[in-house]
């Protein structure tokens, strides 16, 4: 069954580690007959949450704040799967997915909550010079777990901080398999 695949790329590297295991998930998920659309964050104006609570969930763009994020909500509303693809940067995902993440909250405010439940599910896509994503799992698991969305899994691949130097790693692999397995 065909499924419709979010992939928010917070990395700033559009030709970077994170973006290769982007790429060769897509090239699983849309052998799989699925539709993806990635958004490359780093790219688009995207403001941080002022953290008004004066979002309403039902409107268009839900958020008071009117900038990118305008493309990404109907987006998301209608999408089964939303992979986080991101550097690990202090232990952490990057600022550019932790602020589109923390402005996703609109669409569990004002009249309904449209990003909690509804059967989704998400991945988590990481490439790092190091290997200390412990702190990150965390967070991912606790999103997940608030959101109730189903945890299709995750790829760590550490040890690649130039970009390339993820080039015929076995987590390239791992990324296609994990975006192929998606039903």
């Amino acid at each position: 069954m065909e499924k419709k695949i979010v992939i928010l790329n917070g990395s700033p590297r559009k030709k970077g580690n994170t973006s290769a295991l982007v790429s060769e998930f897509t090239r699983g998920a849309k052998e799989a007959g699925h539709i993806v659309t990635e958004f490359f964050l780093d790219s688009m104006d995207i403001h941080g949450c002022k953290g008004c609570f004066g979002g309403h969930s039902s409107n268009e763009c839900p958020c008071v704040q009117k900038d990118d994020m305008a493309q990404i909500y109907p987006v998301v509303k209608e999408c089964d799967v939303i992979v986080l693809a991101t550097p690990l940067y202090y232990w952490n995902m990057s600022g550019q997915i932790r602020t589109a993440v923390d402005r996703l909250f609109a669409l569990e405010e004002g009249d309904g909550n449209l990003l909690r439940g509804h059967d989704r599910s998400s991945a988590l896509l990481m490439a790092a010079e190091g290997h200390g994503f412990e702190d990150v799992l965390t967070y991912y698991d606790h999103l997940m777990e608030h959101l109730r969305w189903k945890n299709l899994g995750h790829v760590l691949a550490g040890g690649n901080g130039a970009v390339g130097d993820i080039t015929g790693k076995p987590e390239l692999e791992q990324a296609y398999e994990l975006g192929k397995s998606i039903q």
